[in-house]
């Protein structure tokens, strides 16, 4: 063999030998800077790294941007000899064929941890990161304004309070450190650039070319998004709506379509129609509230027909209105009750049939005690009851009756009145009742009977 021949034979003897050693070592040692749990295992052997690391006690002190924030009990890790294994593995993720000096921390969790204090430390830490974040500045996201058909984007703004998410998961990462240091992390607003944000800027530019059917009973209104909204706002994942825009739409709905408060038509026992007084408690409107909510999130979502029976509100003991959708009878129905002052009597009709009907007295109008007219409606009944008040003398009563319908929230009502002995069709000129409607007590069961909860009750 020439000498080039023999230099290169030995070269490449020196090479094997040299990548050998290096292999023997890097497969038995830990790289320099490689920790575990926090703890500096570099260039140990895995058996050294696991007796350094399990004899290291947790101090469980818990520090934020270098200030203590838990303070805890010194304890053992709870390493045992079933854990070598996890070191092995350790040192099998971070083998490089040749030494490196890149930081590593390997995350190896004890055999026989404590779970009761992780959780109770997790608990405190989460506290205090809470308590914290009480005094300090919270960042403000962007967000996504639609007005006067334009998208516009807001800046956000930073702010100094801390993650609490992203620090409880360093926590978990850490837990097993001898002293806990969790990073200066804080939350981040969402950026005019991010994903959401242009998501819902291409969401809202679609307001400009939509409209939603409203259907009102039998009417229907086609709404355009600037005949609903004034302004929408997509901010920390949620909308708002200014909705001022649609308060001249609404008030010409209701004008024309809503019953709350007006007068009704109405066909008396006699067959006249006559005009109804206003102000009664039977009948609906439409909530601006409600109905606000309702086409912003149509007009959003791009749904077409929406119904208005769901955005209706009505007064007394029950707030959800009532006759919408009723056209019978011009919107009042065919089960009621009629009572007319003149007449003195109170007429009890179910499904356009009259099943009861009897003499009454109403209110004393001497006295401006005179049962209010109007469309009113049952709003609960109670038998036996009793009822309470004040008296012509201004003395508070007391007095038990068998049957009792209350239909105003004044507290007028249809109850028998065994107390009466003034039944003549004249009586409620000067001895008429406190304002309700007395009946015979023979009376008062049958019709007691023929009327419901919610059901009209006719006054002229």
């Amino acid at each position: 063999m020439d000498t080039k021949g023999k230099v290169a034979s030995g070269i490449a003897v020196a090479l094997v030998i040299i990548l050998g050693g290096s292999y023997w070592h890097q497969s038995t040692h830990f790289n320099k800077n490689t920790s575990i749990n926090g703890i500096n295992v570099g260039g140990l052997t895995k058996q050294a790294a696991y007796d350094k690391v399990a004899k290291t006690k947790l101090s469980n002190d818990v520090y934020l941007d270098g200030k203590l924030i838990y303070d805890g009990t010194k304890v053992s890790a709870g390493y045992t000899s079933a854990d070598q294994k996890k070191f092995k593995e350790a040192m099998h993720k971070q083998f490089t064929l040749f030494p490196s000096g890149k930081a590593r921390d390997i995350r190896i969790v004890p055999s026989e941890s404590n779970t009761a204090r992780t959780a109770e430390m997790k608990k405190e830490v989460s506290s205090k990161i809470n308590n914290l974040n009480t005094t300090r500045k919270a960042p403000v996201n962007a967000k996504v304004v639609w007005q006067n058909g334009k998208v516009t984007t807001t800046k956000p703004h930073k702010g100094n309070q801390y993650d609490q998410k992203r620090l409880m998961k360093q926590l978990d990462q850490r837990t097993y450190d001898p002293t806990i240091h969790l990073d200066k992390l804080y939350t981040q607003p969402l950026g005019a650039s991010s994903s959401e944000i242009q998501k819902q800027k291409t969401k809202l530019s679609k307001l400009n070319n939509r409209s939603v059917t409203y259907k009102v009973e039998n009417s229907s209104y086609k709404l355009s998004s600037k005949d609903v909204l004034t302004k929408v706002t997509y901010e920390d994942g949620k909308y708002t709506f200014d909705t001022h825009a649609f308060k001249p739409e609404l008030k010409k709905i209701n004008k024309e379509k809503a019953t709350l408060g007006k007068s009704f038509k109405f066909k008396t026992h006699s067959g006249k129609v006559i005009d109804t007084a206003k102000g009664g408690s039977y009948g609906w409107k439409i909530s601006d509230t409600k109905a606000s909510k309702t086409l912003g999130n149509a007009l959003l979502n791009g749904t077409k027909t929406v119904e208005a029976k769901d955005d209706i509100y009505g007064e007394g003991y029950y707030t959800g209105g009532l006759g919408y959708g009723v056209t019978a009878n011009h919107g009042l129905g065919n089960t009621y009750a009629e009572v007319s002052i003149a007449d003195q009597h109170a007429w009890f009709y179910r499904d356009g049939k009259e099943v009861f009907s009897a003499d009454v007295v109403t209110g004393k109008q001497s006295s401006g005690d005179a049962t209010p007219k109007g469309v009113w409606y049952i709003m609960y009944q109670q038998s036996p009851s009793v009822l309470r008040g004040t008296g012509d003398s201004g003395k508070s009563y007391t007095q038990p009756v068998s049957y009792w319908s209350a239909f105003t929230n004044g507290g007028v009502g249809f109850h028998d009145a065994s107390w009466r002995s003034n039944w003549s069709k004249s009586a409620y000129l000067s001895d008429g009742s406190n304002g309700c409607v007395n009946m015979h007590p023979g009376d008062a069961g049958e019709a007691y009977r023929a009327i419901k909860v919610h059901e009209p009750v006719i006054v002229y």
